[in-house]
């Protein structure tokens, strides 16, 4: 199979051949027709996740055609659409008993923890927790789309930001995630304030619902400029970006006990992020990481998906094939860009 990997962390990536996975008993093979370029996969790329070994074949938002399935599987079959969260649990610990799969003790992740779907083909673990069947009138590249961003989003945003119609939602970072957000707190009815200091990605926020923008190019202090737009502060904010700017850009954004949502990674040679933590006391905030969703909780999102009340689709604004990934991989580290870039590897 055609894929792209890289033997050094942070060395140019390429587009090789390279053999076709094989399904584990409790696995499958997809054939992948769509998958998202993420800043996750550049994070991977630059050596912060330590669950890589090298050579390396990244990506890890997905949607394919199921190829190859492991004797133990019940629930699928050659020729499913499906697509699958970026967290693949294993449906059996005590974190997943209790239903927190996104969280999983021993969960593995396409892309980080083994090969991704920066290829023709990719292998999934436990399929029958973790697949999730696509509806035939949902494209490929807009499910795709779910499987990091926009699940993260809907779940950081409704299920552990417990978003209310009328509150102000500020969304630092309107990349793929944080659009992804700006969209779904606006289709909960809450007014949203998006931040980034790209006026293409704020363009995108205004299409997506958000009320107020905010280019943290051009003010002294984001959070102050938000404190003033909603008359005290967000009741809700998320750092969607993960830098420590951004991170405290949020947390002093907040009004009195207000939730702030960290969804984008922080890494730091020594793990460690400075956090505001002095106003989190004085003002009884709560912080909240977010990380995926599991499986079992995208039926709600996919009904709002079909009844045309989430548009993921819109989101993708660029679509390339697998000999283009590796520049714009590289080039994630100093231009993310504005909405999702979707890879089609068979193009």
């Amino acid at each position: 199979m055609r894929a792209v990997v890289f033997e050094q962390y942070g060395e140019p990536a390429e587009v090789r051949e390279l053999p076709t996975p094989q399904p584990a008993s409790h696995g499958v093979v997809v054939r992948v027709e769509a998958t998202g370029l993420c800043r996750s996969d550049w994070h991977g790329w630059q050596g912060h996740d330590p669950d890589i070994t090298l050579p390396h074949v990244p990506g890890h938002e997905l949607a394919g055609v199921v190829e190859e399935v492991g004797a133990g599987v019940k629930n699928w079959r050659p020729g499913d659409r499906v697509t699958v969260p970026f967290v693949c649990a294993c449906g059996t610990c005590g974190t997943c008993a209790a239903g927190d799969h996104q969280i999983c003790e021993r969960q593995t992740q396409p892309g980080f923890t083994h090969w991704g779907s920066f290829a023709q083909f990719v292998a999934l673990d436990h399929a029958d927790v973790n697949l999730v069947s696509i509806p035939d009138d949902l494209s490929y590249a807009t499910a795709a789309a779910l499987g990091c961003r926009f699940a993260t989003a809907f779940r950081a945003v409704v299920q552990q930001g417990r978003v209310a119609a009328g509150e102000w939602v500020a969304v630092h970072g309107c990349g793929g995630v944080g659009l992804s957000a700006v969209m779904i707190a606006a289709a909960s009815g809450a007014r949203v304030v998006a931040v980034d200091v790209s006026p293409h990605a704020l363009d995108l926020a205004r299409k997506f619902g958000a009320a107020e923008c905010v280019d943290a190019s051009r003010v002294g202090d984001a959070a102050e400029t938000i404190r003033d737009l909603t008359g005290g502060g967000a009741q809700l904010s998320l750092d969607a970006l993960g830098s420590p700017v951004t991170c405290a850009a949020s947390v002093n954004s907040l009004r009195r006990r207000g939730r702030h949502i960290q969804v984008g990674l922080l890494p730091s040679p020594d793990g460690t992020t400075p956090v505001p933590m002095a106003r989190a006391i004085g003002l009884e905030l709560e912080i909240l990481g977010s990380h995926g969703m599991a499986a079992h909780t995208y039926p709600p999102m996919l009904e709002l998906v079909r009844a045309g009340v989430l548009r993921p689709d819109l989101l993708v604004t660029n679509t390339i094939g697998l000999d283009a990934t590796p520049a714009a991989l590289a080039a994630m580290g100093t231009a993310p860009g504005a909405g999702v870039t979707v890879i089609e590897p068979w193009s």
